[in-house]
């Protein structure tokens, strides 16, 4: 899929694609990923629905692919402060608190829709899941590597899971948006601790 669409996105302009991920979260921010069409997007966008067919096959390339476009910052793995708490505390600062509640939004709009619809759960898992878990397991490695983490400590396949975890139970359980303050005090009291690194 992945190759296909590069090639098929060619013939557009990066300011065009940014402008049309961009219309594409705003709707799905306001109506949810059911609601969502690809003749609003054309609508929103001034553009043929035909293009946008052309360019990304179906709404769930095109809504992942515009989550990923604005991801923050580069790769995670490009963050190398020397100690894993260094690490994930920069990866924080990549999102302001504002741009958190948005991604926040975004979440929660995809949410149920994810297990209801085959195509939008393998585009997530592709282009966003699985890229970031392979990040992630290169800024583990280094702990490693470091003698911050055990090799053979059990929660570090499972620390984008409980970096979601966290981010995702702000909301739902909280009721509050996720924050740069929250999330690193969740790193500090959970991630860190079940990886085994000593929180000063």
């Amino acid at each position: 899929m992945t190759e296909v669409a590069t090639a098929r996105r060619s013939r557009i302009t990066p300011e065009r694609e940014a402008e049309l991920y961009g219309a594409t979260l705003d709707l799905l921010r306001e109506v949810g990923y059911e609601a969502l069409t690809m003749d609003a997007v054309a609508a929103r966008t001034k553009s043929s629905k035909a293009t946008l067919y052309r360019q990304w096959g179906g709404k769930a390339e095109l809504v992942v692919r515009a989550m990923r476009h604005f991801k923050p910052g580069g790769a995670i793995a490009d963050v190398d402060t020397g100690s894993l708490r260094g690490d994930f505390h920069d990866l924080l600062l990549r999102e302001d608190d504002c741009a958190m509640e948005q991604s926040s939004a975004l979440m929660r709009a995809l949410g149920m829709a994810i297990h209801g619809n085959p195509d939008l759960l393998q585009a997530f898992r592709e282009l966003l899941v699985e890229p970031e878990m392979v990040e992630f397991r290169k800024v583990m490695q280094r702990a490693v590597d470091r003698g911050e983490v055990s090799a053979d400590n059990p929660a570090a396949d499972y620390v984008l899971h409980m970096m979601i975890g966290g981010f995702v139970a702000r909301t739902l359980i909280d009721e509050r948006p996720p924050t740069q303050a929250y999330l690193r005090d969740y790193i500090d009291a959970v991630v860190l601790p079940a990886l085994g690194v000593p929180v000063p």
